[in-house]
C-alpha cells in the first residue's frame, strides 16, 4: 500500500538527496526523518509537528506538499487498513464502476414508472367513485318526486263522491244554495258549515274493526285527530301531503279548512265536507248509527 514514507522516499532518491542533506537543510532531527520514511509514528511528535516536517520535507526538494499531506495517516500500523487503495483503481475500478451507475438510473426510472402507474390508478378509481355517487345520488329525486303525482289522484272521486248527495231528502236544490253561500259568506261564517259533517254515517263498518283513516291535503289544513281510546294527534299539514292513522275505535276530528281536505275511511272516499276556509269541530268517523 502506499504511504506517505515511501512518497518521500521515492521523491528524495529520485533528486539524488540524502537523508543527512535533508535533516541539515530542514533542521529535522534524523532520526525523525527516518522514522517519517519508515512510517514509524511512535517516533515521530505529535500530527502538528509531524506535519510540519512533511512541509519542510517537499518544500527542500521543491514538490507541493498536499498530495504527501495527503498520505499522511497518524494512526498506528495496527490500526491501519489497507484500504486506501482507492486511489490506485482510477483504471479498473473506474470500468467496472461506469455499468453500475446505469443500474441506478435503471432502478431510478422503475420506482418513478411504478410511482406514475399507481398515480395513474389513483386517479381512475377516485373518479370513478365519484361519477359512481353522483350518478346514484342523481337517480333518487326522482324516486322521490314520484309520490306527489298520486295524492292529486285520489282528489279526483270526489265528484264521484257528489252523486251520493242524492241519498239526502228530496231537496237537490238546497246542498247546491248552502254551498253558493259558504262560497260567498267570508271565512267566519262558513265556520257554521261544520254542520253539514254528519251527512256522511258509515255505518257499513262494524266497531268491533279497526279503522283506517286516510287523510289527503290540496291546501294548507290543521287537524285534530282524537279515537275514543284517548290518543289525540294534532298537526297543520301543509298542502299535498298524505296522513294515515289507525284505530279500534271511531275518531273524532276537528278541520281548520275543510275545503282543503279529502278523507277516506277503510278506503271509502268521504263526500266533501265544506268550503275552502270552513271549520269542523266535531266530526265522528264512521258516524254512530242513529
Amino acid at each position: 500500500m502506499s504511504a506517505v514514507g515511501s512518497y518521500l522516499r521515492n521523491l528524495r532518491e529520485q533528486q539524488g538527496v540524502s537523508l543527512e542533506e535533508l535533516a541539515r537543510g530542514t533542521r529535522v532531527l534524523y532520526r525523525h526523518l527516518e522514522a517519517l520514511e519508515a512510517d514509524d509514528y511512535a517516533v515521530l511528535p505529535a500530527p502538528v509537528f509531524t506535519k510540519g516536517f512533511i512541509r519542510a520535507y517537499c518544500q527542500l526538494l521543491g514538490v507541493a506538499p498536499d498530495e504527501a499531506l495527503a498520505l499522511y495517516d497518524p494512526r498506528p500500523k495496527e490500526e491501519r487498513l489497507p484500504t486506501p487503495s482507492p486511489t490506485p483503481a482510477p483504471g479498473v475500478p473506474a470500468a467496472a464502476g461506469e455499468p453500475r451507475t446505469p443500474r441506478g438510473h435503471g432502478a431510478v426510472l422503475v420506482s418513478f414508472g411504478l410511482l406514475v402507474v399507481l398515480g395513474v390508478a389513483l386517479f381512475t378509481f377516485t373518479v370513478t367513485l365519484k361519477s359512481g355517487q353522483e350518478t346514484g345520488v342523481g337517480e333518487r329525486p326522482p324516486v322521490a318526486s314520484t309520490p306527489p303525482p298520486p295524492t292529486e289522484a285520489p282528489s279526483e272521486p270526489s265528484p264521484a263522491a257528489e252523486p251520493a248527495a242524492p241519498a239526502a231528502p228530496s231537496q237537490p236544490s238546497k246542498p247546491s244554495a248552502g254551498a253558493q253561500a259558504a262560497g260567498s259568506a267570508p271565512s267566519a261564517a262558513t265556520s257554521t258549515v261544520a254542520t253539514s259533517a254528519p251527512t256522511v254515517p258509515q255505518a257499513a263498518v262494524s266497531p268491533s274493526s279497526a279503522y283506517r283513516l286516510v287523510a289527503r291535503t290540496s291546501e294548507t289544513t290543521w287537524m285534530r285527530v282524537r279515537t275514543e281510546d284517548g290518543r289525540t294527534i294534532e298537526e297543520t299539514i301543509p298542502a299535498n301531503e298524505v296522513r294515515e292513522w289507525v284505530s279500534n275505535y271511531p275518531f273524532v276530528l276537528s278541520i281548520g279548512n275543510a275545503g282543503g281536505v279529502t278523507l277516506e275511511l277503510n278506503g271509502r272516499p268521504i263526500p266533501r265536507l265544506g268550503a275552502s276556509g270552513a271549520v269542523i269541530t266535531r266530526l265522528v268517523l264512521p258516524s254512530e248509527p242513529q
